[in-house]
């Protein structure tokens, strides 16, 4: 009877495990669709504007952006690996006292956090939205809703989605991958600010005294 049990609890977290793969797959998939391209989409019909505006130059604004973006390459490929190249996760240095239930089910939750708070902090930005810093088009200071208590809320909610995904897939690739990241928006955000200054003047400086740069 107790042999039967193993059997089917074991059958069971085989089962959800295989589920919880295509899970992240699926989720990520849908959460840059609606954390990248859609509001990209939107506000390009809305206004015409390519709301991507990182470049090719050599600065700290377009190296950041580039740095960024690899680092989002290889959350993609843990994802995908972890989907479909099962054998090859042992290359990712997996962080075995970090693999606990309690923590994946923080870090689901986390995840889920992070794209209703991105939504809505999306939502809220309306044709504000960029990816980079718009140094030819002036936008709107946005000081409404998420932005009263943090000044860089879609910065926070990637950072969070990142830190979930490390919780339920702990290994080390994806630990340097939310170190690099903390440390890259780091800097991004102290250039957007500088840069948010020089455009919005003391209106900005007010804002930052009520809303906090983080949360």
């Amino acid at each position: 009877m107790k042999s039967k049990l193993k059997l089917k609890l074991k059958v069971a977290n085989l089962s959800t495990a295989k589920l919880m793969k295509f899970y992240l797959l699926g989720y990520f998939l849908v959460y840059f669709g609606l954390v990248f391209f859609l509001p990209s989409y939107r506000v390009w019909k809305q206004t015409g504007i390519n709301p991507f505006v990182f470049s090719n130059k050599e600065t700290a604004h377009d190296y950041s952006g580039k740095t960024m973006k690899f680092l989002i390459g290889l959350i993609v490929f843990t994802v995908f690996t972890n989907a479909f190249f099962t054998d090859f996760i042992i290359y990712l240095v997996p962080i075995s006292y970090l693999e606990h239930s309690y923590l994946k089910i923080i870090g689901l939750v986390l995840l889920h956090f992070s794209v209703f708070w991105t939504i809505i902090a999306q939502y809220q930005m309306k044709q504000s939205w960029r990816i980079g810093i718009d140094e030819v088009n002036k936008t709107e200071l946005i000081e409404i809703g998420i932005f009263k208590f943090s000044r860089n809320p879609i910065f926070f909610g990637i950072l969070v989605s990142i830190l979930g995904l490390f919780l339920i897939l702990p290994n080390t690739l994806l630990f340097g991958v939310l170190l690099v990241s903390f440390v890259v928006l780091q800097i991004q955000v102290r250039l957007e600010e500088e840069f948010l200054f020089r455009q919005h003047g003391t209106q900005y400086l007010d804002f930052c005294k009520k809303a906090k740069r983080w949360i």
